[in-house]
C-alpha cells in the first residue's frame, strides 16, 4: 500500500482490519511515523557521495547543546524527556503555528498525548533551525512524522 511503482490488490476491508491489529492506545506510543519509500536504481548506482556522517552530528551536537542549555540542572536533558509543564514553558508557538496546531489537533483527532508529542518534536526540529520560537514550517513538519496513522490506520 503507498507503492508508487505496484498497485496494492487488498480491498479497502482487507487494509483496514490488517491496519486494525494495531490498537489506537498502542499505536499512540509510537513516536515517529515515516514512510520510507522504494529507492530507484540510478540513485542507489549515482557516484555522488551523500552528507557525511560527521557534518550530521555537528548540528545533532549543536541541537543537543541547545537543549542542555534550555534545561541547565533541572536534570532534563533532552525535550524528549520534557514534563507537561515544561512543554507549556519552552514551546512557544507563533500566532501562524498556533492556528495551524488548532487546525490540526482537530482535524487528527490528536490525543493530549499526541499534543505534547507534535509540540516537543517541533521544538526540537526549531532547535535545529536556531529559532527560539516554534514557526508553522517547525510544526508542520513534526505533524508529518505523526500523520501516517491518520493515513493509514483505522480512527
Amino acid at each position: 500500500m503507498g507503492d508508487p511503482v505496484r498497485e496494492c490488490t487488498c480491498t479497502p476491508y482487507q487494509v483496514q482490519r490488517y491496519l486494525g491489529r494495531i490498537s489506537g492506545p498502542l499505536l499512540d506510543c509510537i513516536d515517529i511515523h515515516l514512510e520510507v519509500p522504494r529507492v530507484d536504481y540510478e540513485d542507489l548506482a549515482r557516484r555522488e557521495p551523500g552528507e557525511p556522517s560527521s557534518e550530521i552530528k555537528k548540528r545533532v551536537e549543536k541541537a543537543r547543546a541547545v537543549q542542555r542549555r534550555r534545561f541547565g540542572s533541572s536534570g532534563i536533558t533532552c525535550n524528549a524527556r520534557m514534563t507537561p509543564a515544561q512543554v507549556r514553558r519552552y514551546c512557544s508557538l507563533t500566532r501562524e503555528a498556533r492556528s495551524l496546531f488548532s487546525s490540526v489537533f482537530r482535524q487528527l483527532n490528536l490525543s493530549a498525548r499526541s499534543h505534547d508529542w507534535v509540540l516537543k518534536v517541533a521544538r526540537t526540529i526549531a532547535d535545529f533551525d536556531g529559532g527560539d520560537v516554534i514557526d508553522a514550517i517547525h510544526l508542520a513538519e513534526a505533524v508529518q512524522y505523526r500523520s501516517l496513522e491518520a493515513r493509514y490506520w483505522p480512527g
